[in-house]
C-alpha cells in the first residue's frame, strides 16, 4: 500500500520535521519542546537590554568540566540570541543553558571566577562544556592554556547583576590578563 497523508486512524501523519521536534531532548529548564516564537529584528549592541528580575532563572543549575575561549576569528559574527559577538564582552557559549541566563564560571586551580551571560550555542569540541569569550578567558587566566577544568553555577538574575557589579568594580572593568 503507497504511503498518503494520513494513517489508518485517520489523522494527519507526522513530517519528518514535526517528528524531529516532537522527540527531541529538551534543554535545561525549557518548559516543552515547541518551537520558539518568532524574534524579533535585533538593535545594535548599544541598544542591548540591562539586566531584569524576569530573563531565565538557572540558579539551580552545576556542572564541572573543560572551558575554551573563543575570540577573533568569530568577533562580529551572529550568536544564537541574534547579537554580534563581542570578544571583549563577558559572554559564552553553552549546549543546553537557556539563551539570557547568566553563570559563575570558576577556575578551581587559580579560585578566578567571572560572571557571564550564554549567548551562544557550543562548544563542538568533544570534552568541553563551555566557550569562554575572550574577556572572560583573561578573568579566568586560561587564555595561553587554551582550556582548563571549571565549575558552573547558575545564577538568578538578581544575583547576576550583584556579581557583576562587585566584580567589575573590584577590578576596575575588564583587565588584561595578569
Amino acid at each position: 500500500m503507497p504511503p498518503s497523508a494520513s494513517n489508518q486512524t485517520g489523522t494527519p501523519a507526522l513530517s519528518t520535521k514535526a517528528a524531529q521536534d516532537a522527540t527531541a531532548p529538551q534543554a535545561y529548564g525549557s518548559a516543552s519542546n515547541t518551537p520558539a516564537p518568532e524574534a524579533q529584528p535585533k538593535g545594535k549592541l548599544a541598544d542591548a537590554q540591562v539586566l531584569s528580575e524576569d530573563g531565565p532563572d538557572v540558579q539551580n543549575f552545576r556542572q564541572t568540566g573543560r572551558a575554551s575561549w573563543y575570540g577573533k576569528l568569530f568577533h562580529g559574527r551572529r550568536t544564537a540570541n541574534g547579537e554580534r559577538f563581542n570578544m571583549n564582552a563577558l559572554t559564552a557559549a553553552h549546549r543546553t543553558l537557556p539563551l539570557g541566563s547568566y553563570v559563575r564560571v570558576t577556575n578551581p586551580e587559580t579560585n578566578d571566577s567571572v560572571v557571564v551571560k550564554i549567548n551562544d550555542r557550543g562548544p563542538y569540541a568533544r570534552g568541553r562544556v563551555i566557550d569562554l569569550s575572550y574577556a572572560a578567558a583573561g578573568f579566568l587566566h586560561l587564555r595561553h592554556v587554551g582550556t582548563a577544568k571549571v565549575q558552573i553555577a547558575g545564577l538568578s538574575q538578581r544575583e547576576a547583576k550583584a556579581e557583576q557589579a562587585e566584580m567589575l568594580a573590584a577590578n576596575g572593568g575588564p583587565s588584561v590578563e595578569k
